[in-house]
């Protein structure tokens, strides 16, 4: 047993007894339903199905969401409204949002939306930013600060609040987004993003430009991050941002989205919670949550996948199942759950698993035998670790099972 008072784990992510906390209450967007669609291996999903989703959105404590692009068409105009009735008749918590470019052609179908539901819907106004995109346009700064008021002010005027988002602002100049932002807020928005439109931050960028968009739009202004994961540092990116002062990250159920995806929904919350930054979400909505996106898209969960996939909670090596068993030896479940698990399966209402494969030990069939209510005898452990021994692969349930049958 460890001495009193000394903690089982040492925990190096912190500087001292108490955990580090962003400068501000952290709240979650899930983009899904609009930004992950633009993935091109998903199917978009019926109302129905985003229904669902959206309820699931909701129970896991996620503060706002974008329910789609009313301006590409009468279709989607009319799911968005669907669902933003449903906030409205469920007493839903969860925001409403919806993405549009600065022009009046999609501004309008997001008053119309928010007229025809009766609830408030903020209007995700995008404009791009960079050098590079200038450039391609043939736009100028003048062009975009015009651009900018213009299409905020109207957007006021019909009623809707407004986030003003400068696409690929990671990669646009400082002077440019100074003016940019000061001209949104003039013409009335209340919260701007920050936009890695094409996943080129890295940690260090990102507190760079966070901190300087604050001190630009000042302390009344929230400001959203949000990333994409081309370079695999969507996840690290958010909780950076959160911590250099954004109010509200944005993420996609599975990290879908454009490309090879949005920051992933399901990996930021656990790390939020892990992290102490976000206490309200029940997290053990996630696995449905993630299988129902699944469904919906037709994109298949990786066994690998960190939190969600098959494998993340189950182990065939003999070392790893020998020191579950110890802690289940133990009475000890909340031990069995970390000892060799960086995220315990139960926060997400899941358990560990052990299975028997090539690098199995006799703790294997134990801890096997034990989930399955079946007697551990020395006949049947010799069977199954000679049968799993010469296989290839882990054995499944049924393999194991038939040696079961043998033995008895």
């Amino acid at each position: 047993m460890p001495q009193v008072g000394q903690p089982l784990i040492y925990d190096w992510n912190t500087e001292g007894p108490r955990r580090p906390a962003p400068p501000r209450a952290v709240e979650v967007d899930d983009e899904t339903l609009r930004d992950g669609l633009q993935s091109p291996s998903v199917a978009h999903p019926s109302l129905e199905r985003k229904r669902a989703i959206l309820h699931l959105m909701e129970g896991l404590g996620i503060h706002a969401a974008d329910l789609g692009y009313p301006g590409t068409s009468r279709r989607v105009l009319d799911d968005v409204v669907a669902l933003a009735v449903e906030i409205r008749d469920r007493h839903l918590r969860i925001r409403p949002n919806c993405a549009g470019r600065t022009v009046a052609a999609d501004i309008i179908p997001i008053a119309e939306a928010q007229q025809r539901a009766g609830i408030a819907i903020e209007a995700a106004l995008f404009l791009g930013s960079s050098p590079i995109r200038q450039y391609t346009e043939g736009w100028d700064l003048e062009f975009l600060l015009r651009t900018a008021a213009t299409a905020v002010e109207f957007a006021r005027r019909l009623g809707l609040a407004v986030m003003f988002v400068t696409e690929d602002t990671t990669r646009a100049r400082p002077d440019h987004l100074r003016r940019l932002y000061a001209a949104a807020v003039d013409a009335g928005a209340r919260r701007v993003c920050v936009a890695d439109t094409v996943g080129h931050a890295t940690p260090r960028g990102v507190v760079r430009l966070v901190r300087f968009v604050r001190r630009v739009v000042g302390p009344e202004i929230a400001i959203d991050w949000h990333g994409h994961r081309d370079r695999g540092l969507d996840v690290i990116n958010s909780l950076v941002a959160a911590a250099a002062g954004a109010d509200r990250l944005h993420a996609c159920a599975l990290g879908i989205g454009e490309r090879v995806g949005n920051t992933s929904m399901d990996q930021l919350l656990v790390n939020l919670r892990l992290l102490g930054w976000l206490d309200d979400a029940n997290l053990r909505l996630l696995p449905e949550y993630c299988r129902t996106v699944s469904e919906a898209v037709g994109l298949p969960i990786l066994p690998n996948s960190p939190v969600i996939g098959k494998d993340a909670f189950e182990t065939s090596t003999g070392v790893h199942a020998a020191a579950i068993l110890k802690a289940i030896r133990r009475g000890d479940h909340w031990l069995a759950d970390r000892i060799y698990s960086g995220v315990p399966a139960g926060e997400i209402g899941l358990k560990q698993r052990v299975t028997i494969g090539p690098m199995s030990g006799h703790a294997n069939v134990v801890c096997w035998c034990e989930q399955h209510g079946i007697p551990p005898t020395p006949d049947l452990a010799t069977r199954v670790l000679d049968r799993a021994k010469a296989s290839s692969r882990v054995l499944g349930d049924a393999e194991i099972l038939a040696l079961v049958g043998r033995a008895s």
